[in-house]
């Protein structure tokens, strides 16, 4: 059976890769299957994972390592998710307009066939992969807590493994207002992504001023409304070429270096322990500047990008990778967790600081979990695929 499902999994592969249009953004692709790749590894590898009184921690040790900081501002990828998002969305909301008989953009009247139908299209890709996660996850701990004395619940012990769904959470939001947040893009353009990012800059102020973490969970929602909206000028190609890439690169740079020399903001773009407050939750402007630092990244990096995946071995990968993407950014916890079960059930170290011990176990932090990732993707990987298999005529082009 895992033979013949291996088998099927790679004509569908192979048959993506065949058919594949000049016109499609493959760095967008490679980009995305990147990210969730450095998300895991730095969940896995470079998080000092223990368990803290019976509770998964996961701390890292950015502030034990001398400068570790700079490299949160490379390794930070939840501003390239969402980047990426508003381009893909942007281009599914043109298809959409095309497929609907109506291409023009109102932002007074949103609502309609064509955002029906992009809705659609795109809860149908993301909500199956996330009601399944929840419900097994639900499933399994009711039935420890009733056969297992003294089981405390998932809630207690090892609420990390539910870190994917906040991001997701985050990220079906920008989505579901993309029938605004296009439409007002189209019309208004960088005066209106001008005015979010000072708004989001106010609404700190304010954070600050006060003391008040409710502007801070505005600003939550703001910030991935920013990086997003970036997207969609990469998608409209208004900031191609390298001198529009390098300058875009550059004052985002310039923003990072200003911003984390102010007390409110510290310069590690990820939460460190002891730290007064984080970048990430409630989410700072720091973060929206650092999407404009690494779009300008993603821009410099475009060309090469392309050139190398219109080579068939690198473009298969990146094929193979993202047919799976979701199923590996759910379950990637639940693997992590299930190792260090194993590593606490047969004895092995789990050292609390990034010690010589910390160090030398990296490689079986990313092996172990990856042994418990295997069987999870072939389990779930289906309930991914078939949320993302086309109803109708098949799509390849760039808007899917």
């Amino acid at each position: 059976m895992g033979r013949s499902m291996g088998r099927s999994v790679e004509r569908s592969v192979g048959r993506l890769v065949d058919s594949t249009p000049p016109s499609r953004a493959r760095d967008v692709d490679f980009l995305r299957l990147a990210s969730v790749c450095v998300v895991v590894l730095w969940h896995w590898a470079l998080s000092i994972d223990h368990f803290r009184g019976g509770v998964l921690v996961m701390p890292n040790p950015i502030a034990r390592i001398p400068f570790a900081w700079l490299a949160t501002w490379l390794l930070q990828v939840m501003p390239v998710f969402f980047v990426i998002g508003g381009f893909a969305h942007l281009a599914a909301w043109d298809a959409a307009g095309r497929a609907t008989g109506s291409p023009r953009d109102d932002p007074a009247r949103p609502w309609g066939p064509r955002a029906r139908r992009f809705l659609r299209g795109r809860l149908r890709r993301l909500l199956p992969p996330m009601a399944v996660f929840a419900v097994v996850w639900a499933a399994v701990d009711a039935v420890l807590l009733l056969a297992v004395p003294d089981y405390p619940g998932l809630l207690r012990y090892g609420r990390a493994v539910l870190v994917p769904l906040w991001f997701l959470a985050a990220y079906l939001g920008v989505i579901l207002v993309v029938p605004v947040t296009a439409a007002v893009h189209r019309r208004f353009g960088r005066r209106f992504i001008l005015l979010l990012g000072a708004v989001v800059a106010l609404v700190d102020l304010a954070r600050f001023g006060t003391g008040s973490t409710v502007f801070g969970y505005v600003n939550t929602g703001l910030v991935w409304i920013f990086a997003h909206q970036l997207g969609y000028f990469w998608r409209d190609g208004v900031l191609r070429g390298p001198r529009r890439a390098l300058l875009t690169a550059l004052c985002g740079l310039a923003g990072l270096a200003l911003v984390t020399t102010l007390d409110e903001y510290p310069r590690s773009m990820v939460a460190t322990e002891g730290a007064r407050r984080g970048n990430m939750f409630p989410t700072t402007a720091a973060i929206a500047v650092l999407a404009v630092f690494q779009l300008g990244l993603i821009l410099l990096a475009a060309p090469a990008l392309n050139r190398m995946l219109a080579r068939r071995r690198p473009w298969t990968a990146v094929v193979t990778g993202n047919a799976v993407i979701m199923t590996v950014f759910l379950w990637h916890m639940t693997a992590l967790l299930l190792a260090m079960v194993t590593m606490r059930a047969v004895g092995l170290p789990m050292p609390d600081e990034p010690t010589a011990t910390w160090w030398a176990g990296r490689p079986l932090w990313v092996i172990l979990p990856a042994l418990f990732l295997a069987p999870l993707i072939v389990l779930f990987a289906p309930v991914e695929r078939g949320a993302a298999a086309p109803r109708g005529p098949a799509r390849t082009g760039p808007d899917d």
